[in-house]
């Protein structure tokens, strides 16, 4: 079960998720967390306790990140671990998403 923190900063939201990125943690994303960032100018999702993402994982990163920066928010990903990093390669995630995006 995906669990997750926000921490809010002034303009910048700090994300941190803690578990599998799959089709039960989109649910959580899409209902909990999205609304929260609306107000955010920039945000930074920390991905150092995500082991796993599946593509419904992937498919909900591209949305969520897409979607804060149609609302002008800078979106930031950090500490992804190796084997996640390596699937988002294989998938040409930092190309489609923009390789700012991950630090």
């Amino acid at each position: 079960m995906l669990k997750y923190s926000v921490l809010k900063d002034d303009s910048l939201y700090q994300v941190s998720l803690n578990g599998d990125l799959d089709i039960e943690g989109t649910e959580i994303i899409n209902e909990e967390i999205m609304p929260e960032l609306t107000d955010a100018e920039s945000v930074n999702i920390n991905f150092e306790e995500v082991p796993f993402v599946d593509s419904s994982g992937m498919g909900l990163l591209i949305t969520l990140v897409n979607t804060l920066k149609e609302n002008s928010i800078r979106v930031t990903i950090s500490n992804v671990n190796e084997e996640v990093f390596g699937i988002f390669e294989l998938l040409q995630l930092p190309e489609i998403l923009g390789n700012e995006v991950f630090i």
